[in-house]
């Protein structure tokens, strides 16, 4: 285990990380305390082990927001909720063949992940049904990996997304168990450990990840990366706060991006061979340093998110290129990438 107790070299930090070490909280702290004037440093030896695991591939992720607003709970963060007022489009579930189209758009965007959301405190059975019959369509007609956002999920309706062909659940902490309720009151952290623990125990990967900068600590920041370590989710999403209008948390402001790839390469090193993804509000956040974001994380959305727009795919493409990297499409390392276009 590295610990704080001198300077810390960034590459003897790669080294033991490599080697099967973990990273103590004190030595968390550095990470997110780095001096800007050795970011570089920390950005190549979170390369170090991020090439170990993932190479120079880069998957894609494609959202389809499946249900919009309407939804009972009061996250402050999102555009969705009831206590948001933002200018948002709603509209109940859609239907079969949208959720179908959306799939060959995200193929079509060279995505490896077709990422399923539904707005609302958990889906009723019928939902459920509904969703299973278009990821067994999916999977049968483009086979594409497939991953569904239902909110809070019951033991059987996991079990019936998960023979429909459902790989993966995503289901954010968010934030700490401490500040949580600060963000959200109508349900509870546990809530949502115990949804990832039900779609485990039905046989499907987790995804779950955090949005940096509601208000958090870096104390915050290095507990959920340690929860996520200790859940062994498959893929962690980065997400930095969109502060949408109408929404409570609209004129929280905190981050720059040298702290946006600092607290990419805290979950890098803490949790070395999971799939980190720079996700919402990197377009906002890390400006003009987005590119750097892929030296820790090995994976990022295309195209737009919920309810806000990302840069168009044509850009996230000649990022990609740029730095020499490769989009996969199937699988990491083992397959060949495909050609960026």
């Amino acid at each position: 285990m590295i610990s704080q107790s001198q300077a810390i070299s960034w590459n003897d930090l790669a080294d033991s990380v490599l080697n099967g070490g973990t990273v103590d909280d004190a030595t968390a702290h550095a990470i997110l305390d780095c001096p800007n004037e050795e970011l570089l440093g920390l950005l190549q030896a979170a390369f170090r082990v991020r090439h170990q695991y993932f190479g120079n591939q880069v998957q894609l992720y494609y959202l389809k927001n499946a249900k919009s607003g309407l939804c009972p709970e009061d996250c402050g963060y999102c555009s969705q909720s009831k206590v948001s007022d933002a200018p948002i489009e709603k509209y109940a579930w859609l239907n079969e063949e949208k959720l179908l189209a959306g799939a060959r758009q995200a193929k079509e965007n060279q995505a490896k992940t077709y990422c399923i959301v539904a707005s609302g405190r958990g889906p009723t059975n019928r939902e459920v049904e509904h969703v299973a019959k278009a990821a067994k369509r999916i999977k049968e007609e483009l086979g594409m990996h497939l991953c569904c956002c239902l909110g809070l999920l019951k033991p059987e309706q996991a079990q019936i997304l998960a023979d429909a062909g459902v790989d993966r659940i995503n289901h954010n902490l968010n934030t700490s168990r401490e500040l949580y309720d600060k963000i959200c009151t109508t349900h509870t952290y546990q809530d949502r450990i115990d949804t990832l623990k039900v779609a485990q125990a039905a046989g499907m990967e987790l995804c779950s990840g955090i949005i940096v900068g509601m208000g958090e600590t870096h104390d915050d920041l290095i507990r959920v990366t340690n929860e996520l370590r200790e859940l062994n989710v498959k893929s962690i999403p980065v997400n930095f706060l969109t502060s949408i209008e109408g929404t409570p948390l609209e004129n929280v402001s905190e981050l720059d991006p040298q702290q946006c790839l600092k607290a990419l390469c805290l979950f890098r090193f803490t949790n070395p061979s999971t799939e980190l993804r720079i996700a919402g509000g990197r377009e906002i956040h890390l400006r003009t340093l987005q590119p750097f974001g892929l030296y820790p994380a090995n994976s990022m959305f295309v195209s737009d998110y919920l309810t806000t727009k990302g840069q168009t795919p044509s850009e996230d493409y000649q990022i990609i290129k740029d730095l020499g990297f490769e989009v996969v499409t199937q699988g990491f390392e083992s397959e060949k990438p495909t050609e960026l276009v």
